[in-house]
């Protein structure tokens, strides 16, 4: 089986350009397929030939998947980066880790504390609150509560290490 270009996955072929209705019809037509047929979708789907060892049902909802992404488009860049990475990284000692969540510049994050509601807003390289420029969350944290927070954690951007390891 060979590797499967990501960067094509936007592209619409002609069996599919019309909308949602075309589609689901198409996938209901998927289930009436025997293997024969699907891997021939599969080909002309994903430019390869699937594995023998693929199912039925696994080749169904792949192929069902795909025609799905070329209809309302795939993944976004970033995300689909992130799986390449652990891809490419398989079968290595060392696994890479999830990128960290982060609030993007101009995001506003709000947060309730003893009654009052709180509103900063992420910059480039610093966070605004009430007009003023704080360096990190983590000093606007300090600043609301006057002890020692984690600013990510404070404003929900961190799960709590007891949330985390429950899932």
């Amino acid at each position: 089986m060979g590797l499967i270009d990501s960067t094509n996955r936007a592209r619409k072929p002609p069996g599919l350009r019309g909308g949602s209705g075309q589609l689901e019809q198409e996938v209901e037509e998927l289930l009436r397929l025997d293997v024969t047929a699907l891997r021939c979708k599969w080909a002309a789907l994903y430019g390869v030939d699937p594995s023998p060892y693929l199912g039925r049902t696994f080749m169904v909802r792949a192929i069902a998947y795909r025609m799905q992404e070329r209809v309302f488009g795939g993944l976004k860049p970033a995300t689909q980066r992130v799986l390449d990475r652990f891809s490419e990284a398989r079968g290595r000692k060392t696994q890479p880790s999830a990128p960290r969540q982060r609030a993007g510049a101009g995001t506003v994050l709000i947060r309730q504390w003893k009654g009052i509601q709180h509103r900063v807003t992420v910059l480039d390289s610093d966070v605004l609150y009430r007009g003023r420029r704080y360096k990190s969350l983590s000093e606007v944290a300090r600043t609301i509560t006057g002890t020692h927070w984690s600013g990510p954690l404070f404003f929900g951007l961190k799960k709590r290490a007891k949330e985390a390891a429950r899932g």
